[in-house]
């Protein structure tokens, strides 16, 4: 029997199987507001087969943005174009749907990537006023970003645990908070970009302070019934700053607050990292955490064939595969994996007749 294709528990969340699809921004949202394109994209990804869809990084507040054109859930506005889109969403699919919530911090108010993703003044046009834990730009040519007070910080805690009570109403099943890829919470948590003095920085303890408080409120926000799980970068890839080590004290305590998985991650904070790039080059620190915790660990990164996915989970190296880039080429990856790997999928019955002649019985009829 295929691994990947075996269910999975993700805290009170069942899986089907051990495919996620990884929170992707698509910077396409009107104000924060989700829309036709998102319909489009998460309608196509529901019917991949996966496991799990987690939506994009979906910012707790206007300034928490990368780009004016992500997705936010921030005021009633943003909840109910985003509801709407669920809405069309799961009519035609059952597939499990979480969110990632985020703050970009010091890396927001910038361009879409097709723009050339480069820093907006916060008094130019579409630009803000950037935050973050100390007052050091992401890079030359960014602004300064003011660095965050004790009310600050108290105002980004209680920022996540509303965005989560808006996912709660939204029937959202999982919620991801990002703390990877040098965003707010991954500031507070890297000696290289926290340079604090008091209760939030110095100490690895401190500096975890602000991402197990967000934890902890965002759990006590929703009910039990929903999977709180968090994401994170392993490493900076930057010498003295945010490590393997650090990575797994930290994992410890996120299970210790009760998250329901770790999604591993790296990179992001500092664009001097040296990211030595391969075939599934991540899935060393996935494994490296999940030697030290009890709860699931996804890996993700470069993960691009069913047989590599297959081999990481038997070999007990992580406990699911998320895939980003690979499902936006392939929509129909977790197909192709099932056919190779001798297992079925049940997809919509409006697919039914595309079954291939030489991978007989992959389809099974859906539940409903």
């Amino acid at each position: 029997m295929s691994t990947l294709f075996s269910p999975l528990a993700l805290g009170p969340l069942a899986l089907a199987n051990r495919i996620v699809v990884a929170p992707m921004c698509q910077y396409s949202a009107e104000d924060g507001r989700a829309s036709d394109w998102h319909r489009i994209h998460l309608g196509t990804l529901s019917q991949s087969g996966a496991g799990l869809l987690i939506l994009e990084a979906a910012a707790v507040e206007a300034r928490g943005r990368i780009t004016h054109a992500d997705l936010g859930l921030y005021d009633e506005a943003t909840e109910a174009a985003l509801s709407g889109v669920l809405a069309s969403v799961r009519r035609w699919s059952p597939m499990p749907i979480g969110i990632q919530l985020a703050h970009a911090g010091r890396k927001a108010s910038t361009q879409r990537p097709w723009e050339g993703g480069g820093p907006i003044a916060a008094d130019a046009a579409q630009g803000w006023t950037t935050v973050s834990a100390s007052a050091l730009p992401y890079d030359a040519g960014y602004s300064t970003p003011q660095a965050l007070d004790a009310e600050g910080i108290d105002d980004i805690v209680a920022a996540f645990a509303t965005a989560a009570r808006r996912a709660e109403r939204l029937g959202l099943q999982l919620i991801e908070i990002h703390a990877a890829h040098g965003y707010l919470l991954h500031q507070f948590l890297s000696p290289l970009s926290n340079h604090r003095q008091d209760a939030y920085g110095g100490s690895l303890d401190n500096r975890m302070r602000l991402a197990l408080r967000v934890l902890d409120a965002v759990r006590a926000a929703v009910s039990p019934t929903l999977a709180v799980g968090v994401r994170i970068s392993a490493t900076d890839w930057v010498e003295g700053g945010w490590d393997l080590e650090q990575s797994i004290v930290l994992s410890r305590a996120l299970e210790a607050h009760g998250a329901a998985y770790v999604h591993v991650s790296s990179g992001g904070l500092d664009p001097r990292q040296q990211i030595a790039l391969g075939p599934g080059y991540q899935v060393p620190m996935a494994e490296a955490i999940r030697a030290e915790v009890g709860i699931p660990v996804i890996a993700v990164g470069l993960i691009t064939e069913p047989a590599q996915a297959e081999a990481i989970l038997a070999d007990g190296r992580a406990d699911a595969i998320a895939l980003a880039r690979a499902i936006l080429y392939d929509p129909r990856w977790p197909w192709h994996a099932a056919a190779e790997l001798g297992a079925q999928l049940a997809p919509a019955p409006q697919y039914l007749r595309c079954e291939p002649r030489q991978a007989r019985g992959l389809f099974t009829a859906p539940s409903r």
